[in-house]
């Protein structure tokens, strides 16, 4: 959520960011009705404060008269019906202003320029692109080495479902543990958080109201607080710290988690999208930092090599980009995705985002910290996948590939794995 003092203060400055993402005029006519609603709360505050002041005035006028005359005397005029009407209409009016700034998606930063992906830069490029010509694509090599069963995960979950198997599912719980092994090795604290979480957490993190179709909701007869399935750790992350005040001897705070993650989204049918490329249910470590303002520049630096040193572990070419305001998350001021090289396609693959999303977050979930002198304040949340394994497993398969159809299992998971190479099993 913005600040809305910023908007009070500057509301020029405001608008021209958010013109970034949005059209001018949805801009305006957001701003002027959180100005028009503002100054109404204000008002009425006013209002029921002078009011108060009547009443109690009256009352204490009343009880001195009383103490000097034996005459009964009128009682002071009921202010009460008119209270509850202004409180009535306070409340009215907080709630609209509320669910206006909500609405709003947060301020991109100085660097983000606007645009959707035609407007993403390539910022560097690490590795090579393999040389094989012609490559299998990942989804052959998947089911004929007995690594993924895309058809029975569709009898279990329908359309958009696999199954691991064998050497695939070693394969994939090898990168999980070792990803994990690496952000303990950074200093992050391992968290494994709940699946099923309450609408607050979704509305803190940002992806609550605009976001809503996107998650699975779930009806829970024995509850009335409804609960939806995470869509990434992100999520639950941010959410066990709604509410809380950290000292800022305790920032920056690191933490990570494994979770699959849930998402109401259309399985992609394009040959960019096959596979475990695209589907409702994928393995991912989410890394996040808490952070003062002042820390998060270099946060979000150490995040995103983070990342990339995963990529660069398995000897996976990879780019990283800058998003345009318009391809980012609207909850986040700035986001940079590292994406792998998919060579059956001729193209790349976003497998981490690592977001910086300033105090937005922080309002909504209204988590702050408290400095050494001073008053307490909203700290700066960021976060990242490192990494998402659905798109992890395909690049492997085809940036790995040999020439006798072989695939090279990167080093560092050899151990895990338990070989060096997948091949196609012996009928």
């Amino acid at each position: 959520m913005l600040d809305l003092d910023l908007i009070r203060k500057d509301r020029a400055a405001t608008a021209a960011a958010l013109a970034k993402r949005l059209d001018a005029a949805e801009v305006e006519r957001a701003l002027s009705a959180i100005v028009e609603l503002d100054a109404s709360r204000r008002d009425l505050v006013g209002r029921i404060a002078e009011e108060q002041r009547k009443r109690k005035e009256a009352a204490r006028a009343y009880a001195a008269a009383k103490r000097e005359s034996a005459e009964p005397l009128p009682p002071p005029e009921d202010t009460k019906a008119i209270l509850a009407s202004l409180e009535e209409q306070l409340t009215k009016v907080e709630a609209e202003l509320r669910e206006e700034m909500s609405a709003l998606p947060n301020l991109p930063a100085d660097d983000v320029v606007a645009g959707g992906k035609e407007s993403n830069r390539v910022l560097r490029e690490w590795g090579t692109k393999p040389t094989l010509s012609p490559v299998v694509d990942h989804t052959t090599v998947a089911k004929e080495y007995g690594l993924v069963d895309f058809d029975r995960g569709t009898k279990l979950g329908g359309a958009g479902y696999w199954m691991y198997t064998g050497y695939g599912a070693r394969l994939e719980w090898a990168l999980l543990n070792w990803f994990i092994d690496q952000h303990i090795a950074a200093g992050y604290t391992f968290l494994l958080p709940p699946h099923m979480l309450l609408e607050s957490a979704g509305f803190a993190a940002g992806q609550f109201p605009k976001f809503r179709d996107d998650v699975y909701h779930i009806a829970n007869p024995d509850s009335h607080r409804p609960q939806f399935l995470l869509p990434t750790s992100e999520t639950a992350i941010l959410g066990a710290h709604q509410d809380e005040i950290f000292a800022e001897a305790d920032l920056p705070h690191r933490a990570f988690a494994y979770t699959p993650c849930y998402r109401r989204e259309r399985a992609g049918a394009h040959s960019d999208e096959r596979g475990t490329v695209r589907g409702h249910q994928f393995n991912k470590v989410e890394i996040f930092q808490f952070t003062t303002p002042e820390g998060a520049p270099a946060a979000f630096d150490a995040m995103v090599r983070q990342a990339e040193s995963l990529l660069e572990g398995l000897g996976l070419h990879y780019r990283t980009s800058l998003l345009a305001a318009g391809d980012a998350s609207a909850s986040m001021r700035k986001t940079l995705d590292v994406e792998v090289w998919m060579p059956h396609v001729g193209g790349y693959k976003e497998v981490s985002s690592v977001s910086w999303a300033g105090d937005y977050q922080a309002r909504r979930a209204a988590i702050r910290y408290r400095p050494a002198q001073g008053k307490t304040k909203f700290l700066h949340t960021l976060n990242g996948s490192a990494l998402a394994t659905s798109r992890i497993l395909p690049a492997i398969l085809e940036q790995h590939q040999q020439e006798d159809g072989s695939v090279l299992v990167p080093e560092v998971l050899r151990d895990r794995v338990g070989t060096d190479r997948l091949v196609r099993p012996k009928r």
